[in-house]
């Protein structure tokens, strides 16, 4: 099945939601561009209302903000400061919860993880040239991320995680085609997935450190 088929077996709001998203990927939306939902409903030859609801679902993303008086817009481009300062916190964050979700794994959440690794390694060939691709990837990075903050059983610490990932979805977006760091990142995955598979809590955040340093470091080379 095509994906425009896929498409017209989802509920409007649903459909309106990927479009968005798909030209926000494509870059036909400039950052901080006005969504005015009266245009976007002629232009999309919709009515407002799964207009408004697949707005409110981006703007829960991150990548959508709605401003009082002026409506919703394109979130804007982060800062190198923001941007800095995102990765610092995922740093901290983010060993800490793979080395909790070490001591919870069970047979089926790594099986769901590895199926995430997976996921990220077949898209990484193509995710800095298309922009298909480029989703594939990125919804497989943000599933793998946020399968280790659920697994960790700490609903403050998953809290605060999820706070970050609609930032991280925001920066994602912005720095897509040729940035990825496709190949480096699912290596960077299965090396997590396989201290997770051992047990070892210790090697299993030093492994998720690793990555997000890594990761910092292609962004700020690139």
């Amino acid at each position: 099945m095509t994906s425009a088929a896929r498409r017209k077996k989802q509920p409007l709001a649903d459909q309106m939601y990927d479009v968005l998203l798909d030209q926000f990927m494509a870059g036909k939306r400039a950052p901080g561009e006005p969504l005015n939902i009266g245009a976007l409903s002629r232009e999309l030859d919709v009515s407002q209302t799964p207009l408004r609801e697949a707005l409110a679902r981006l703007e829960h993303t991150g990548l959508v903000v709605r401003e009082a008086l002026k409506g919703y817009r394109v979130a804007p481009m982060f800062t190198e400061r923001e941007v800095a300062k995102l990765m610092d916190a995922r740093i901290v964050l983010e060993p800490a919860l793979t080395y909790e979700t070490c001591r919870r794994t069970t047979p089926e959440f790594l099986e769901e993880l590895r199926l995430s690794v997976e996921e990220l390694d077949e898209s990484a060939g193509l995710a800095d040239t298309q922009s298909s691709s480029f989703r594939h990837y990125w919804a497989a990075d943000d599933r793998f991320h946020m399968l280790i903050a659920q697994q960790s059983d700490n609903p403050f610490l998953e809290t605060a995680y999820r706070s970050l990932n609609g930032q991280m979805q925001r920066f994602r977006l912005f720095s897509k085609l040729g940035n990825t760091g496709a190949h480096h990142a699912a290596k960077e995955h299965r090396a997590i997935h396989d201290a997770l598979v051992e047990g070892n809590p210790e090697i299993a955040a030093i492994r998720m450190r690793e990555h997000l340093q890594s990761s910092n470091r292609r962004r700020t080379q690139s």
